[in-house]
């Protein structure tokens, strides 16, 4: 789903007081957290989250999951080792309302992106 926004907070704002914000907004956590020097905006009517060299994530509360774009997963996960039982696409993670994820290894595949990035890794499509 695509939101009609300026600011973070207005995309929070906008989305249902619904598991998908819950998951959502663990993951902003988790991102916050892992990349405490990148800021948080809206591209591609979406929360993004980069510095002066441009944007490494973007999170999406879509209809049935939330989005965590992340450019090439395989290049941050080559063995697939850390993104193992979920729903994944060549850049797009998928947090289906059942997926715990504290019980996945997302904050390791996040701050293993954000170590290739700040090393000028090509973590790019």
């Amino acid at each position: 789903m695509q939101y009609d926004v300026k600011t973070p907070s207005e995309y929070i704002d906008k989305l249902e007081n619904d598991w998908r914000l819950e998951k959502l907004e663990e993951l902003r956590v988790l991102i916050r957290s892992k990349a405490p020097n990148m800021s948080e905006g809206i591209n591609y009517k979406m929360l993004s989250y980069g510095d002066a060299n441009g944007i490494v994530f973007h999170l999406n509360a879509q209809k049935n999951y939330v989005s965590l774009y992340v450019g090439n997963s395989h290049k941050i996960d080559p063995d697939g080792e850390l993104l193992q039982g979920l729903d994944t696409g060549k850049g797009c993670i998928r947090f289906k309302k059942s997926v715990a994820i504290s019980e996945t290894r997302i904050a390791e595949f996040i701050e293993r992106a954000v170590v290739l990035w700040n090393q000028g890794s090509d973590i790019a499509c």
